[in-house]
């Protein structure tokens, strides 16, 4: 008797999703709570993983195909490992699985990106031990046996990324599709241009009053909270006591009304593979430095190994967005809506300043606010921007409420 397989429960902001790959074919066996099928959202990309051991019978849904919540994509037969194994069109498409009986028990099954990762870097899977579940070989577990032989693996991969011969004169093109979250991307940016009167201000900061605090205090902050002290944490408590002081720069509009938040919801723009992702900040107010620090690294780890829920991205009543650590010097940040303000942090860079009538050698920042033009006036962005830079600049003020 076959159970069938659905997609995930879709949160009401998200219509439907799109069957981006399957890692098992029909036949191939499948251990229990191993990956089959990746389906891509707006948002995220949700990963389905197989009830039990056994084997898919049928695939419904292929990969491109659209899906609504928790509509049935295959058919899968539970307890048939042993009857499938064997089948030749299972030998002839994943070579690499025929090196199973090499191993004992389950440690010779391979999570799918771990047996992409062994195949590229000319890893013989009988020599690997499990670490996940059931003793499954894990893509971590591929990397620990590659970096512990650097020389062989890179002899062994020099064959497989021999530059591939052009004709003379010919100009290769690739054309792949978009990808759902991209165009969901594409789609909340040039909707931010058309739909809000979007105006940038820009200010400069000082940097230097920071850098000492971070020096001054990081290894004690570490060895305390197990964390490191990073500009961003300061950032957000600097832009959580500017959004009480301006709630405007708070608020969103919802039609023809304005909706102001009471309380600090600030998203983090992330850089992954897959796309920008923002990730939220929740209740900012009531968090200290080390819980925000450690929320950060956590939504970085995430994000960079697609494992960022829905929840983790869903609403939000103010963006920060970093293009310093990639080196961008200035930048006009475009709303990430219903949202009316975004702050950009660029790279720090040491210019000569004027001080009290004296050149001085300083550490500068170029901050940028974003802001709909709709709710909030002019004064009320100049001003929010220069609150943030007094806090950072003399980071008291943050303590003292001044």
């Amino acid at each position: 008797m076959s159970t069938e397989i659905k997609a995930p429960v879709f949160p009401e902001s998200v219509a439907e999703g799109t069957v981006a790959t399957w890692h098992k074919k029909p036949g191939e066996a499948c251990v229990r709570d191993e990956l089959i099928v990746d389906i891509e959202t707006d948002k995220v990309v949700l990963e389905v993983n197989a009830p039990a051991d056994g084997v898919i019978v049928e695939i419904i849904k292929a990969e491109g195909d659209t899906v609504e919540s928790a509509e049935v994509i295959a058919h899968f037969k539970e307890g048939a490992v042993a009857e499938s194994a064997p089948a030749e069109p299972a030998k002839a498409e994943t070579p690499v699985a025929e090196a199973k009986p090499a191993a004992s028990g389950a440690e010779a099954v391979l999570s799918p990106s771990a047996r992409k990762l062994a195949s590229e870097q000319g890893v013989d899977v009988a020599t690997l031990q499990g670490t996940g579940k059931g003793g499954l070989v894990t893509k971590e577990d591929v990397q620990k046996h590659v970096s512990a032989k650097p020389q062989t693996v890179a002899a062994s991969a020099a064959p497989a990324v021999a530059p591939v011969a052009l004709a003379e004169g010919e100009r290769p093109e690739k054309r792949v599709p978009m990808t759902r979250l991209r165009a969901s991307i594409a789609r909340r940016l040039v909707e931010a241009q058309q739909t809000a009167a979007m105006l940038t201000t820009f200010n400069e900061v000082n940097m230097k009053p920071l850098m000492d605090l971070r020096a001054q205090y990081k290894d004690s902050f570490e060895k305390r909270h197990g964390v490191k002290l990073g500009f961003m944490s300061l950032f957000v408590k600097a832009a959580t006591e500017a959004l009480k002081r301006f709630p405007a720069v708070n608020a969103s509009i919802d039609g023809n009304d304005m909706v102001y938040h009471g309380y600090q919801d600030i998203g983090v723009a992330v850089s992954s593979d897959r796309g920008l992702v923002v990730p939220v900040l929740r209740d900012t107010d009531a968090m200290g430095l080390a819980d925000i620090e450690k929320k950060i690294a956590e939504f970085g780890t995430k994000a960079r190994d697609g494992k960022l829920g829905i929840e983790d991205m869903t609403g939000g009543t103010f963006t920060i967005s970093n293009g310093g650590v990639f080196g961008s010097l200035m930048s006009t940040p475009i709303l990430n809506p219903p949202q009316t303000g975004i702050l950009g942090m660029h790279k720090i860079q040491e210019r000569p300043m004027a001080v009290n009538g004296q050149v001085v050698i300083l550490p500068m920042m170029y901050l940028a606010l974003s802001y709909d033009h709709r709710m909030i006036d002019g004064k009320e962005a100049v001003q929010f921007l220069v609150a943030i830079k007094e806090m950072v600049e003399d980071p008291a003020r943050i303590l003292l409420d001044v």
